[in-house]
C-alpha cells in the first residue's frame, strides 16, 4: 500500500497539474473575451465572475485531492 509520502506527493502533482490546466484555460478565455460584442460594463461583470469561479473550483480541486491524501480539511460544514 502507499505511505503517507507517497499519497502526498502525488497530492502535490495533481495539484500542479490541476492549476496549470486551469491556468491554459484562463489564458485561452482570457484571449477570446475581447472578441465577444459587448459594452465595458458586461466585461468587467464576466471577467469578476470568471474569478470567482475559477478560485472556487480551484479550492474544491485542492480540497478533494488533500481528502484524498488523507489530509482532512474543513469545510464549513460542506459535504
Amino acid at each position: 500500500m502507499f505511505s503517507r509520502g507517497d499519497a502526498m506527493v502525488g497530492t502535490l502533482i495533481g495539484i500542479i497539474l490541476v492549476i496549470i490546466i486551469l491556468g491554459v484555460l484562463w489564458w485561452a478565455v482570457q484571449q477570446l473575451l475581447p472578441l465577444i460584442p459587448m459594452g465595458e460594463p458586461f466585461h468587467t461583470i464576466v471577467r469578476v465572475l470568471m474569478t470567482v469561479v475559477l478560485v472556487i473550483v480551484v479550492i474544491w480541486i485542492i480540497t478533494v485531492l488533500l481528502s484524498a491524501a488523507g489530509i482532512h480539511v474543513n469545510t464549513f460544514g460542506f459535504r
